[in-house]
């Protein structure tokens, strides 16, 4: 494993840092402060980021985007990920790569115009009852002749209220496993506006400003079995396959809030004096420093050794939920150590520390838990030796 980069990979590094410093940090306090993104804001930063070349940077050359292999895409994530989280996902959207899974139709309804920046779409899984538990969703799709019919609630969906479109997954009947009956799964394209399926706002979130989550409620919604994604009750199929690698992009995006947090920690280490002298010389916030960039490494050397992997095709489940459990725990230890150095400052809005510190927490949670990374990690060593 080559750990430089090659002159491609720095000069998207150069070009996304450039470009989040100089379109995006500047309308973070404005996002932070309203918790929302202006439309006019929107489709200004969209139309820079596209005449950039750094929107669906994350799709394959043949449909349009940039054709990254995994490591240069996680490197522009990371670069990203140093912003508000609500600026660069909204405004230099990468659309689902699960678009890539529709039928030359679907690709030409929903993937194309994604690409474009002409539409936007949302992913719709978890429900009230059903977070972890994906099997345990309640929210059905029923077939009628060559129809499906949809009824049910999911909630915390991701900038449902400004996507066109929501892909979702439905309980579509059972089927026998080892462990008594479970239920199958189906994936739809669900339109915005489409009769029986209603967005409503969802609940105020500490992390993410401006990144808003939605519930969406789907009453007698009827579709034609066009709308499929994938094949009949083969949903979590459709995920797996081209889901996997989102754990590696929050774990990259993880990674560049990381990096501006220390990179503040030090600069007031060694500019702030107390006592007489620099307080970075004090071993009280040294070592402080010393920690977190250990620690920020091995979960970068993480992140990154799983992307390769993913390009080699020999990555694992157990590696990207490593990098995953990783790179989101070093963050939330990160900014905390980041603010403890600061002390009183770390905490005022004038310094990007306190929102890092709040977005961080969402970060455990979401993609799967930590305890679920914990749990994938586990039941992978056991099984190697017939656990």
């Amino acid at each position: 494993m080559d750990f430089g980069l090659s002159e491609e990979q720095q000069l998207i590094v150069d070009t996304t840092r450039a470009f989040v410093e100089n379109e995006l940090y500047p309308h973070e306090a404005e996002v932070e402060r309203s918790g929302h993104l202006r439309p006019d804001l929107i489709a200004e930063l969209k139309a820079k980021a596209i005449a950039a070349g750094l929107y669906a940077a994350n799709m394959p050359a043949e449909v349009g985007g940039a054709g990254l292999d995994t490591v240069t895409w996680l490197l522009y994530e990371k670069e990203l990920g140093r912003a508000n989280y609500a600026l660069h996902w909204t405004c230099v959207a990468r659309p689902s790569n699960i678009l890539l899974a529709g039928t030359p139709e679907q690709r030409e309804k929903y993937l194309f115009p994604c690409i474009r920046g002409e539409k936007s779409d949302c992913l719709a899984m978890t429900e009230p009852g059903a977070g972890s538990d994906l099997r345990g969703m309640k929210a059905s799709a029923v077939q009628d002749g060559d129809d499906w019919v949809l009824n049910g609630t999911k909630h915390f969906i991701s900038h449902a209220d400004i996507a066109d479109f929501a892909i979702v997954f439905m309980a579509s009947g059972e089927e026998d496993s080892s462990r008594g009956k479970r239920k199958r799964i189906t994936a739809f394209f669900v339109d915005k506006g489409s009769r029986g399926f209603n967005v409503r706002d969802g609940y105020r979130n500490v992390s993410h400003r401006g990144y808003t989550n939605s519930i969406l409620e789907f009453d007698d919604c009827r579709l034609p079995k066009e709308q499929v994604l994938g094949e009949v009750h083969k949903g979590f199929e459709v995920a797996n396959s081209w889901l996997g690698a989102t754990r590696l992009q929050v774990g990259a995006t993880c990674l560049g809030r990381a990096e501006r947090a220390l990179g503040h920690a030090i600069e007031y280490a060694a500019q702030r004096q107390q006592f007489g002298q620099q307080i970075g010389k004090f071993q009280g916030v040294s070592f402080k420093l010393a920690d977190m960039a250990t620690e920020l490494k091995a979960a970068d050397l993480m992140v990154f050794e799983a992307g390769w992997k993913y390009d080699q095709g020999t990555v694992t489940d157990q590696d990207m939920a490593m990098a995953k459990l990783k790179a989101t725990e070093v963050l939330a230890f990160v900014a905390d150590e980041a603010i403890q150095i600061h002390g009183g400052m770390g905490l005022m809005d004038d310094l990007p520390l306190e929102r890092i510190w709040r977005d961080a927490r969402v970060e455990r949670i979401w993609e799967g838990t930590s305890e679920i990374q914990r749990h994938i990690i586990s039941r992978a060593l056991l099984r190697a030796v017939g656990g």
